[in-house]
Order: structure tokens, then sequence, then C-alpha cells
């Protein structure tokens, strides 16, 4: 399903690093373990990574070490593979918001999983930053939320 929000307006484009067939506004899974399979799936599916294992688990890996959950309702999985060419985003929205990680940690209700080339620094910060700033506007969430029931 396509997402008609123009990201333009945070610090980075969003929507140069991700395409419609990236966006899974309905996720299935529940769970943060079950939601990055899901995504690192679609990943797969659309050619960004080869091996599912290898990048799920370098994913899951790095948000043990750090939650990614932000007190906007965002979470921003992330993980670096040298399967990855091009620094690629993929986008979903749990049926209901969760709690990503530690009992501690926000409830989460869209997630942003970044597949992150091994020598790319400075586009991953950004878009990091990108993603934090449209966490903060609340208009473009609602834009977003609106964008996946439709």
């Amino acid at each position: 399903m396509p997402c008609e929000i123009s990201c333009k307006d945070t610090a980075v484009s969003i929507a140069d690093y991700t395409r419609p067939e990236l966006i899974v506004p309905r996720l299935r899974e529940s769970d943060p373990a079950g939601i990055i399979e899901e995504l690192s799936t679609r990943l797969h599916e659309q050619g960004i990574i080869g091996d599912i294992l290898s990048f799920y688990d370098a994913a899951i890996n790095h948000e043990f070490l750090s939650n990614s959950a932000l007190p906007t309702g965002i979470a921003t999985p992330h993980a670096r593979s040298t399967q990855v060419r091009r620094l690629t985003l993929v986008i979903g929205r749990a049926s209901e918001p969760l709690i990503w990680g530690m009992q501690e940690s926000w409830p989460v209700e869209y997630l942003f999983l970044l597949a992150v080339p091994p020598t790319d620094a400075l586009d991953y910060l950004s878009l990091l930053s990108g993603i934090a700033g449209f966490g903060r506007r609340t208009g473009l969430l609602a834009r977003l939320h609106a964008a996946t029931d439709g």
C-alpha cells in the first residue's frame, strides 16, 4: 500500500530510503522478535538483503544491547550488514501499541527497520535523526496513521 506522505519536511527525506513495497500497514506479528522477523522478510522479498537469518540476528542483537524505542511511539531497530548495498528503510505499523523490549520501555506503534551498509555512517545517522524528528511531528504521525488505515 503506497504511503502518500511527503516526509520532505523532516531533516532528511525518509522517502528517499524506502518505497511503497517496503511499507507494511498492518503487521501480523505482535512482539519485537516477530516484528523484526516480519520486516526482515519484507526486505528479503524486495531483494534488499539476501540472508534473512544473519540480518535478523544482527538486528535482534543490536536491539538487546540498545533498546531503540522512542517516547513518540516509534522504534528504530537496525542492523549493519555486508549484504546491504544501499541504506534502506522498511516501515511497519503494529495493530496496537506494544511495549518494545524491556518492561520500562515506551509503547510503540510504528517500526522503522533500517538495513545499513557496513561503511555507511553519515546517511545512517541523518536518517535516524530524521525519523526521530518525524516522531516529534504529531501532524506527520497522524498522516501516516491515516495513510496506513486507508
